[in-house]
């Protein structure tokens, strides 16, 4: 059995929550790759993990949505190594940065505005490009 996930000193994946399959790996490796199962798949009970608000479940659901099963848990593989533990760390190190990342609300965006010096060029261009079509026109037909 898996052990708890520790992101936080209040957050947490129970042992539970987790549950983790090995299957072969694709990609090189040789026979190897052919007789060791050494990829891992993690699956998440989302609402299973503790000490969430439900700001960072929400926010939690939002940043996982394209890694969901027909569940609705979340999905983590991880093939990087020829080992499985440490395909097994990678996973849940990648549920962990996960979990932490909808921990931190987002920065609100703060608009900025255009320099004065920027404003003008701006205008002084918009005149200058109407300078131009303007001298195209037929003389007398301006205006």
């Amino acid at each position: 059995m898996a052990e708890a996930i520790v992101v936080t000193d209040t957050v947490r994946v129970p042992a539970h929550a987790l549950s983790v399959q090995a299957a072969r790996a694709s990609g090189p490796g040789g026979q190897n790759v052919n007789k060791v199962a050494t990829k891992i798949d993690l699956r998440v009970d989302l609402d299973a993990i503790e000490g969430l608000s439900t700001e960072a479940r929400a926010r939690l659901a939002t940043l996982a949505r394209n890694r969901l099963d027909a569940g609705g848990r979340l999905r983590v593989t991880s093939q990087a190594t020829r080992n499985q533990a440490r395909n097994l760390e990678e996973a849940r190190a990648k549920v962990r940065s996960l979990v932490a990342a909808a921990l931190r609300p987002p920065t609100p965006r703060r608009p900025s505005r255009p320099t004065r010096v920027a404003r003008e060029r701006r205008l002084a261009t918009k005149k200058h490009r109407a300078t131009i079509k303007r001298s195209r026109s037929r003389p007398g037909e301006a205006d």
